[in-house]
């Protein structure tokens, strides 16, 4: 049959049926009719096709599932998939009725007897592919990436990823044809297909990447040891012994392209909607809401649909938009809002509190909004004189707690991971947060304004929000959300979801024009939501006495400094009077100045008071002071009062502050606390596990170095963490002339110093500073260490021209570093933003990492029977508690999480440590 122009304009979308529905049952909670049929993976399903026909409405949709009974790679190999537990009874009872719907939305439903659904969405994919038409394969299986061609595209509607030949490239470092390979030399655990014993994702990259498909690996065995991986002496053994096996997996891995088909694939399209059977089945099941949308609409869901676009691509405009706020305050409002809510494709969503601390926060009301200009506050806890009945809180909440936790109900809210924490204090594990305008904004550009909701309203929006304050007043009389007036705080709560979808819809567009950006938000920033989230509300235990103990030390130990410091001023003087050091240092005892204030006076800042400690004994003393002083009013008083109904602190990560990327953190700020010095490691050592478990740290080691090895490609660098020498020692020889074995301490001290030195862009002057030696002969070491590493310079000096041109740098995946500096007039801000150019790019990368690496290891957190807990996030260390009878097993596997999420052209190597307390662990 041959096909019109429109049609072979619009792509064929085909459907893994079957990965639908393992997904949508595993993602959804369970959820029943009122006679007990459960639901949840028919929702989920249903729900997600739903979206695929408002994404393509002129396009044939297409679902395939596996038939039951064994295929033609059973008779291959008995053990294929022999693992895989029998299917859910509670999954098995909805298959009939997901067919039975798929059926009456008049989309063709395709099983074929003895092959895989897989084989034959890859065999329509082929024959409808090479007639020059587009084809889009809706699925989470990663098998799949082996049929992407330039006509065969996939997507992940739960992640919204797209998948085409670079996109497999960019995920998997190798292209679409090299897949089947790649399985058959790893083997899959989910299929049960065997590999090559001793083969893992990084050796199979490396056989691919060097070598070529698995028939050249073979020709070429002689090869495998010159590719210099960890293991490559004996990996040509390995492979020779295994051939069979690796073969066999080939055969089991490669999905089925010529299926008999009992249909013509050019042929299928919809069919008209059955909306009878359509109504009977959402009857019965409860789908209530669908069930209006039969009677509404002329196609469910079609593109006459009214609901927000789910990609935000129509941005809101900057001029005055007319607004409809309601207030839900009875049952019949709440469900008719509810019932657009959960029609929605886009939902903003926010809470209001009683607190900013998120372990304390009482959830006072909560506010929706589906479409620019129109929201609703349902409030539940507003409790001052005369403040009208409000729905109960329990009520409400119930209703709201499967939409909430629904995976597949797309939200969008401004910083989300606080509104997380707070339904997660009734029992709610708040999912589906695909979009969060604080990240969006962050990603977009970390450093051009702050990320809260009024600034950029203001910048994206041309809008002023209504202020906190505004409704609230300010100061020690600030009210606190509930005591705020209903009619005020309806109007508060319903414009911030407005604003929410208005600002998702002005920036999202703009992320999209850079794939990259794109995918910093995608894979890192929002998937790490909920991983902070998690993290937060565990929290970590601490000894309050110990601390206690320590501040008492620490206070006794100022007295002492406080005496010394009189006595070298010859005067009683109050350490914390700037005016009064002042006169002290630069009047009475006549130390140099080495800087002025803008007032003309002679400063004392922290800096100077450094570098006047290098050669003088009053401000070494202050510094001291200053520093045990800080310790104390910020960690040992404080870190008890912070303790919560837990019995254990809960910091608050921030994903939107610093400029690279890196987390930091507050109440406390885990990030600050010493390390070099006793007192800070005695800090540490009040942050102790549990009975029965340990702490493990694991630490990224040297890896803004390694990752200056990637960047550079300077090959003296990459092969010195090729083969796991001592990069400092490394170093310290080439630049001092020597052996590796003749190098001694100081010499490696100060090859130690160069390569962070200059990772940190500082000069010659800065590092002879350092070092305590003359400026010439600091010269003549960085000179040394750039002939010896050419590969540093030249990075160094493209990247400052590359910044210059483009006014950023990047990480290795793609975040932007703004350097709004980097043409200032000014030289010393100029200098500082070259230098930042330098270092950026290193510390953005490493950040990227370390969420990666977090990130996966959540997921895996949430499957292993394993007893660990994540608990805390600093610079490059990940802190977990692990009961005692695990801590083998978890260490190796959390060392190998944190090694293998990421891949640069060196090993990451991480060092774990276990203890009673965090600074035995480290």
């Amino acid at each position: 049959m041959a096909t019109d122009s429109t049609t072979q304009n619009t792509p064929m979308i085909l459907v893994d049926g079957s990965s639908y529905l393992y997904r949508a049952f595993h993602a959804i909670p369970p959820l029943t009719t009122s006679e007990g049929q459960p639901t949840n993976a028919a929702r989920g399903v249903i729900s997600m096709i739903r979206s695929l026909i408002k994404t393509y409405p002129n396009s044939p949709i297409v679902v395939i599932f596996d038939a039951k009974g064994k295929t033609f790679r059973d008779d291959i190999y008995s053990d294929y998939k022999a693992q895989r537990p029998p299917m859910p009874d509670e999954l098995r009872l909805q298959i009939e009725p997901i067919h039975r719907m798929i059926d009456a939305m008049g989309l063709p439903l395709v099983i074929i007897e003895g092959v895989e659904a897989d084989d034959v969405i890859g065999t329509i994919a082929k024959q409808v592919g090479e007639t020059g038409r587009d084809v889009i394969v809706s699925t989470g299986d990663k098998d799949m990436a082996q049929l992407v061609t330039d006509k065969v595209t996939l997507v992940n509607t739960m992640t919204d990823t797209v998948m085409d030949i670079q996109g497999v490239k960019d995920k998997f470092g190798i292209p679409p044809e090299l897949i089947i390979d790649y399985l058959a030399l790893m083997g899959d655990k989910v299929d049960n297909i065997p590999g090559v014993p001793g083969v893992g994702e990084k050796t199979a990259l490396a056989l691919l990447q060097g070598l070529g498909s698995l028939k050249d690996i073979y020709n070429r065995l002689d090869e495998i040891a010159a590719l210099g991986f960890r293991g490559s002496k004996t990996m040509k053994q390995k492979m020779a012994d295994n051939q069979e096996m690796a073969e066999l997996s080939y055969v089991l891995a490669t999905i089925k392209c010529d299926v008999e088909l009992p249909f013509n694939a050019l042929e299928l399209q919809n069919k008209q909607i059955d909306k009878d059977a359509l109504r009977e089945w959402f009857t019965k099941l409860e789908f209530k809401t669908w069930l209006k949308d039969l009677d509404k609409a002329p196609s469910i869901d079609g593109p006459n649909d009214t609901a927000s676009n789910l990609d935000g691509q129509a941005t809101a405009s900057k001029s005055d938009i007319e607004v409809q706020y309601d207030t839900l305050l009875d049952q019949a409002s709440f469900t008719k809002w509810f019932e657009q809510i959960q029609q929605a494709d886009l939902v903003a969503f926010d809470t209001e509190t009683t607190s900013l601390n998120y372990m304390a926060a009482e959830l006072v009301g909560l506010s929706f909004s589906t479409e620019v200009g129109k929201a609703a506050y349902v409030p539940l806890a507003h409790d001052y004189e005369d403040a009208p009945e409000q729905l109960d809180r329990d009520w409400v909440l119930e209703q709201l707690k499967p939409w909430l936790e629904d995976e597949t109900a797309a939200k969008v809210g401004q910083h989300l991971k606080y509104d997380a924490n707070v339904l997660n204090n009734y029992g709610i594990a708040l999912r589906g947060i695909v979009y969060d305008t604080m990240l969006e904004s962050y990603v977009f550009n970390s450093v051009s304004s702050r990320h809260d909701m009024g600034s950029l309203a203001e910048k994206f929006l041309d809008h002023k929000c209504v202020s906190f304050e505004d409704i609230a007043g300010k100061g020690a009389k600030q009210k606190t959300f509930n005591q705020i007036d209903l009619e005020q705080a309806a109007f508060y709560a319903a414009e911030d979801a407005d604003i929410t979808l208005r600002l998702h819809q002005a920036i999202w567009p703009q992320l999209e024009k850079t794939p990259e950006l794109v995918s910093i938000f995608k894979d890192i920033e929002c998937p790490l939501v909920p991983v902070l989230a998690k993290m937060e509300q565990t929290g970590a235990l601490i000894d309050p006495e110990l601390l206690h103990a320590q501040s008492s030390e620490i206070a006794a130990k100022l007295q002492e400094l406080e005496i010394k410091a009189h006595e070298a001023a010859g005067e009683s003087f109050n350490l914390s009077s700037p005016k009064q050091l002042q006169v002290i240092l630069f009047e009475k005892l006549e130390l140099p100045i080495i800087k002025k204030t803008p007032k003309g006076q002679p400063s004392t800042a922290e800096p100077i008071l450094q570098e006047l400690a290098e050669n003088y004994e009053l401000p070494r003393i202050i510094m001291e002071h200053r520093s045990l002083s800080k310790l104390k009013s910020t960690y040992t008083d404080k870190l008890p009062e912070m303790l919560q109904k837990t019995g254990r602190i809960h910091t608050s990560y921030h994903q939107a502050v610093t400029a690279t990327g890196r987390l930091s953190s507050t109440d406390p700020n885990l990030q600050n606390i010493p390390i070099r010095t006793a007192e800070g490691r005695r800090i540490r050592q009040a942050f102790i596990a549990p009975e029965g478990y340990k702490l493990v740290a694991a630490d990224y080691s040297q890896i803004e170095l390694r990752i200056m090895a990637h960047l550079s490609q300077d090959q003296g660098l990459l092969d010195a963490f090729a083969n796991n020498a001592d990069v400092h020692r490394a170093t310290a020889a080439e630049v001092f002339e020597t052996t590796p074995e003749e190098v001694t301490t100081e010499q490696r001290r100060r090859a130690k110093a160069i390569n962070f030195g200059l990772i940190y862009g500082m000069s010659a002057f800065g590092l002879a500073k350092q070092l305590g030696i003359a400026r010439p002969e600091a010269q003549k070491y960085v000179q040394r260490y750039f002939e010896r590493y050419p590969g540093v310079r030249t990075y160094m000096d493209n990247t400052r021209e590359n910044a210059k041109e483009k006014g950023f740098v990047e990480t290795i995946y793609g975040r932007r570093l703004y350097l709004p500096d980097i043409k200032a007039k000014n030289a010393m801000m100029r200098q500082a933003a070259e230098r930042t150019a330098i270092n950026a790019p290193m510390q953005g990368s490493a950040a990227d990492i370390i969420k990666r690496a977090m990130i996966k290891m959540h997921h895996w957190l949430a499957d292993t029977d394993l007893d660990v807990r994540m608990i805390m996030q600093v610079h490059d260390e990940l802190i977990f508690e692990v009961a005692e009878k695990d801590l083998d097993a978890a260490q190796a596997k959390i060392v190998d999480i944190m090694q293998n999420s990421s891949k640069i052209d060196v090993p990451l190597l991480v060092e774990a440590g276990v203890g009673d307390n965090w600074d035995e662990a480290h």
